[in-house]
């Protein structure tokens, strides 16, 4: 696999930044949060369009910032690293634990493109007709399609605050006529959002994406900058099945060097050389069972 340094010289720069007066703004009726909630997606919906975001890692990463909002609307402590640890370093036969779980289940739900198979995948303690159900639920706008969702979700499972941000941002990523569900309701809200309703809930909604889709559009732009920089050293690697090993990087929050198509020793080498040459970082901080990503 060859890689080419792309010919414009920064993606960071090439890629929109989202106005100022939508990052600025504290809007506060309910007719202003949807009027800059629908800009904020809007502008995100320009991002998601170009070629130099890393689609694939990018929704990786909101994954695993949607699974720490999850996490601790469930009173747990984990966060990024100890959920990275809870996927990445389980051995055959180990089981994940409840905060694991519920990483595997956003990174399932972003895997695929949005069906109600895919959902089932992502939640398979649900029957397909019951998350058929949910998902058809949503009426009007696609803030308030997602809203409804989430609603009726959490009122006929009260605790399945999971389930129904998933189902939530799957019909706004359908509505918004996005291929792949895009994690962005659950890093938003509050706890106490989840259990409001009505137009409380849809300002709720409205006031998260504001927050959510500002955050991910400067993640897109830094991704895009750290991928074209991989691609850019990537010729210089001389390991066999390096070229796949940096696909794995362009696509993946994080990498154990026992997941690269290499030998042990050869992956570990592989991996000191990205550090070194500023492609990717050292995620743990630690001498062993280390992770890597861009």
């Amino acid at each position: 696999m060859k890689f080419t340094r792309p010919e414009h010289i920064s993606t960071l720069d090439a890629l929109p930044r989202m106005p100022e007066w939508v990052t600025s703004v504290r809007p506060e009726d309910l007719e202003d949060v949807s009027f800059f909630s629908g800009a904020s997606l809007s502008h995100l919906h320009l991002v998601l369009s170009r070629e130099e975001v890393p689609h694939t890692l990018l929704r990786d990463r909101l994954a695993l910032r949607a699974t720490e909002a999850c996490v601790a609307f469930s009173g747990r402590p984990e966060r990024a690293g100890e959920l990275r640890d809870a996927v990445h370093l389980l051995r055959p036969g180990d089981l994940p634990g409840p905060a694991g779980e519920t990483y595997l289940a956003w990174r399932r739900a972003v895997e695929r493109p949005v069906s109600i198979k895919a959902l089932g995948r992502a939640l398979p303690t649900f029957e397909p007709g019951q998350l058929a159900a949910w998902f058809d639920a949503g009426k009007g706008g696609p803030v308030d399609r997602a809203a409804m969702v989430l609603e009726t979700v959490l009122r006929e499972v009260p605790r399945a605050d999971e389930a129904a941000l998933i189902l939530a941002d799957a019909a706004l990523a359908q509505a918004l006529g996005w291929d792949h569900l895009v994690p962005l309701l659950a890093a938003g809200l509050k706890r106490a959002d989840l259990r409001k309703q009505g137009d409380d809930l849809r300002s709720a909604c409205h006031r998260g994406l504001i927050s959510s889709t500002i955050k991910a559009v400067r993640q897109a732009a830094e991704l895009a900058r750290r991928a074209e920089h991989l691609k850019a050293v990537a010729p210089k690697l001389r390991a066999k099945g390096a070229g796949d090993a940096v696909e794995m990087f362009l696509t993946c929050d994080a990498v154990a060097p026992s997941a690269l198509p290499l030998p042990d020793r050869a992956a570990r080498r592989l991996c000191d050389r990205l550090v070194d040459l500023g492609a990717v970082r050292e995620l743990t901080g630690r001498d062993t069972f280390r992770l890597y990503g861009v």
